[in-house]
């Protein structure tokens, strides 16, 4: 070939590539920030949706702990509060946790009160995403399955002798305002964020919050009939189901990697993929912890494992890991959660001393372990402060345990809030709700 000609085209074929090969070196930044935006956003959705799973494991778990005759309350309970907390923390919460300028607030003033409002305070309609991070539908979805986790933590702490209508009603306050509020003090940016409050996914913004929601209702309304006798005794009201409430402990360890490992908000990196993992595995390691100690532990004192124990051991684990489960080792994090699963087994009896019955032992697990998986976070946590952790434990209890008992006494002042005695022994299936979850068997 001619060697001019050979040059051409050569020449040519340079030419012609030239705007592929622009294009390529433009790519990678276009291709990364996608790539950030969608596993951002994609952590959100699948965290979310296994938080929501939990659910589910809040429904089964006290279905199997309450006797069978309160069995179909528990799961309309858990439906109804799940369904308006999705609502009231779209119409109220999200905003308050999030103060303006968000997707929530502009659906709600552009649906009710206008376009007008929204200019009026500088919200404009377009800003929804922030699309070098994360969708804001994503964000939302993330932060509902939160605060309705908050809400099922209080359900069972007060089954079996409180009425349905005073418990939604209470379950809108407290995903509407209650938890928003504290919450906004921490992951919006608020002041104990400032002071260096250290809370990775909740064992007190979300945990010890439904367990000080679910110990002040347990005071107020007291214990269930036969729960204690006049002598001091302790009596026995054993579940219906522990196949059932077994579920649930598993249904809701699975949730827990969305619950924590969500929480890492971002999976855009290499590094953040990895600290994910990390998550994961010390959230399961304080589960196992967790129960084994408390498997250890009754078998000691009561001379038999007491299953029920056992799960609520593995629950007090997660729990435990929860303020802070990307720094420790797994080692640590099988300590701090058999430490949370000694906590529940101990906690029980005291709790019954003081003659506050917890059907489903809610408040050993979500406060108490709650409480102490915030204050060790300092011990892997070189950012935390012991006297922060201390200090934001107080300040979100007094405030929850403030709130909560004012909404729960105005509710049994205008409705009451316990069922008559009558409705209590008969069962709330059939004096609530007049369906029952078992009716081909007897009243348990």
């Amino acid at each position: 070939m001619n060697n001019k000609y050979f040059k051409w085209i050569v020449g040519s074929v340079i030419v012609g590539c030239l705007p592929t090969l622009a294009a390529a070196e433009d790519a990678p930044t276009l291709v990364a920030t996608d790539t950030v935006f969608i596993l951002n956003s994609l952590l959100f959705l699948v965290g979310g949706f296994l938080v929501f799973w939990m659910a589910a494991g809040f429904a089964m778990l006290e279905a199997g702990m309450v006797r069978s005759k309160n069995v179909t309350m528990q799961l309309t309970k858990n439906v109804a509060l799940f369904s308006l907390a999705a609502v009231f923390y779209y119409l109220l919460g999200y905003n308050l946790m999030y103060p303006l300028g968000t997707w929530s607030m502009e659906g709600v003033l552009s649906g009710v009160w206008g376009v007008a409002i929204l200019e009026a305070v500088g919200i404009g309609r377009d800003a929804a995403d922030d699309y070098g991070y994360a969708s804001t539908g994503s964000d939302f979805f993330f932060q509902l399955m939160f605060c309705a986790a908050t809400a099922s933590i209080v359900s069972g702490a007060l089954a079996e002798r409180i009425k349905l209508w005073p418990f939604l009603i209470f379950t809108i306050l407290l995903t509407a305002v209650i938890y928003p509020i504290q919450a906004s003090w921490k992951w919006g940016g608020g002041f104990l964020d400032g002071m260096g409050f250290q809370d990775f996914a909740g064992s007190t913004v979300v945990h010890s919050v439904g367990g000080w929601a679910a110990l002040t209702g347990a005071i107020i309304l007291g214990p269930r009939l036969g729960k204690y006798a006049q002598d001091g005794k302790v009596n026995p009201i054993p579940g219906s189901n522990l196949a059932l409430a077994t579920l649930g402990v598993f249904i809701l360890w699975l949730g827990w990697f969305g619950f924590n490992g969500g929480s890492q908000l971002a999976m855009g990196s290499i590094g953040d993929v990895a600290d994910v993992s990390r998550i994961f595995s010390n959230t399961n390691a304080a589960a196992a912890g967790g129960a084994i100690a408390a498997l250890i532990l009754t078998q000691v004192m009561y001379k038999k494992p007491d299953l029920t124990m056992i799960l609520n051991g593995a629950l007090a684990g997660l729990v435990s890991i929860t303020a802070e489960p990307l720094a420790p080792t797994l080692g640590q994090a099988t300590i701090f959660g058999a430490v949370g699963g000694i906590l529940v087994v101990v906690s029980v009896p005291i709790l019954d001393k003081f003659k506050i019955d917890d059907v489903v032992g809610a408040i050993p697990v979500h406060l108490i372990a709650g409480i102490w998986g915030t204050l060790i976070v300092p011990l892997t946590n070189s950012d935390a402060s012991f006297g922060t952790q201390l200090y934001s434990i107080i300040v979100v209890g007094i405030f929850v345990v403030i709130t909560s008992a004012i909404v729960w006494y105005v509710l049994k002042s205008i409705f009451g809030i316990r069922v008559d005695e009558e409705a209590e022994m008969n069962g709330l299936d059939t004096s609530e709700l007049g369906m029952e979850a078992y009716p081909e068997f007897s009243k348990g």
